[in-house]
């Protein structure tokens, strides 16, 4: 369904969407027609392009009827029919959504952005690459920081100064993995004669997160089906003339959520064992 959901995203950014399985056309049919599906579903009976693609799941056995069935794998090709993006789910039940995807690869949006705090020092927008979840998905929390002219705040790894710190609240709805910083520049401070790691202008910190199983998930979710994300961002701005105080700021992120779609196809369209 996400795949769905970011179809006028991709349009947007020049891109077209299909997808290819193992299903018979009765499935896939049966499934477009149920989830109003607005882009082509490919099927692969014999599962001869999944192969050809080295994708197949071999640890699913072949009296299993769902052998035959691929690894979930996205790939981006460019207008030349070139892979430009090869993304393999190691774990089926944990699978980077395509928002996670054009976030890494072509800095592309396809959440709205969450908050967004003023200071003195600095603005900053707190955004998701998706807006809506699903249980075992792979989605990448946002940051992007203005710093207002002539400030700098500190990279990680500076010492004698505060650099800047990213936290997630703990929970056990979602998976936090180490906040993803960019190069720093090197700054040289006459006055004092050291050279720092420092950031200025605009610079973008991001996190993935995996969200938890659904048994994990459903207690925390709040009334209206929202899973709220809370964290703080720590820093030390100064500027040529002094270092301010360290601050620390509130980090929200209000998450809509739906659990998997459990339906299952008519019985006569399900697979048998071949």
């Amino acid at each position: 369904m996400e795949l769905n959901e970011s179809r006028e995203t991709l349009r947007k950014a020049g891109l077209g969407l299909a997808a290819i399985s193992f299903d018979s056309v009765p499935v896939l049919s049966n499934f477009a027609k149920r989830k109003a599906i607005g882009f082509p579903l490919l099927s692969d009976p014999e599962s001869k392009i999944i192969r050809d693609f080295g994708i197949l799941n071999e640890s699913v056995a072949k009296d299993n009827p769902f052998y035959g069935i691929p690894h979930p794998v996205t790939y981006i090709v460019d207008p030349k029919g070139v892979v430009i993006s090869r993304k393999f789910d190691d774990d089926y039940r944990q699978r980077f959504t395509v928002g996670n995807i054009l976030t890494e690869k072509l800095d592309l949006r396809t959440g709205a952005a969450q908050s967004q705090i003023e200071t003195k020092h600095l603005k900053v927008t707190a955004s998701a690459s998706n807006a809506k979840i699903r249980p075992g998905e792979r989605i990448r929390l946002i940051l992007d920081i203005d710093l207002k002219p002539g400030m700098h705040v500190y990279a990680p790894g500076v010492e004698g100064y505060f650099p800047v710190d990213w936290k997630v609240t703990d929970s056990p709805a979602f998976q936090a993995a180490p906040a993803i910083y960019p190069p720093s520049k090197k700054l040289r401070l006459e006055a004092i004669q050291e050279t720092v790691d420092v950031y200025d202008g605009r610079f973008t910190l991001q996190r993935e997160t995996i969200v938890g199983a659904q048994a994990k998930v459903d207690p925390v979710v709040k009334e209206g089906g929202q899973l709220v994300i809370e964290g703080t961002l720590r820093y030390q701005a100064c500027d040529d003339r002094m270092c301010y105080l360290p601050q620390t700021v509130p980090l929200k992120w209000t998450l809509q959520y739906e659990p998997h779609d459990r339906t299952r196809v008519p019985a006569e369209l399900q697979r048998r064992v071949r």
